[in-house]
């Protein structure tokens, strides 16, 4: 059965948020840029800074498509179910991390900090050729008094 994408709240509180895009994670995306700039003795320097590829970019920003501005402050457990594309080894931490990162982005966590997100219970990685996904399903949870 293919759930519909996008974010649903359901009758009991929970909120389901499928995004039918390949999963991507940051630690694997990131890039060294240059940025130009004029010192204070009118001298042009270039300084180097890590970022995130543009790739890892379009990612977060084709998510936001399909989460709805909920802000969650309340300890909850993020479970999710990573589809991916091919079998190639993925790290299931970084793509945590980078889900977390783009619930906070898009609305609907208002921060990834661990008296919000208090655990992750659940979440896997799984194999999906045909419709590479992450369903997330949000489920609130006691405190952990942290």
């Amino acid at each position: 059965m293919q759930m519909q994408a996008g974010t649903r709240q359901l009758q009991n509180g929970d909120v389901m948020i499928v995004i039918p895009l390949e999963p991507r994670t940051k630690k694997n995306s990131l890039q060294i840029r240059k940025k130009k700039y004029i010192d204070d003795n009118l001298v042009a320097k270039e300084r180097r800074f890590i970022s995130q590829s543009d790739q890892y970019k379009n990612y977060e920003k084709d998510c936001a498509i399909f989460l709805r501005h909920l802000d969650i402050s309340d300890p909850v457990n993020v479970e999710a179910k990573f589809y991916m594309r091919t079998r190639r080894r993925v790290d299931l931490t970084n793509l945590n991390e980078a889900l977390h990162d783009i619930l906070v982005a898009g609305g609907i966590l208002t921060d990834d900090n661990c008296r919000i997100i208090v655990s992750t219970d659940g979440s896997c990685v799984y194999f999906d050729k045909d419709n590479p996904r992450t369903e997330v399903l949000i489920t609130r949870r006691e405190g952990t008094g942290f």
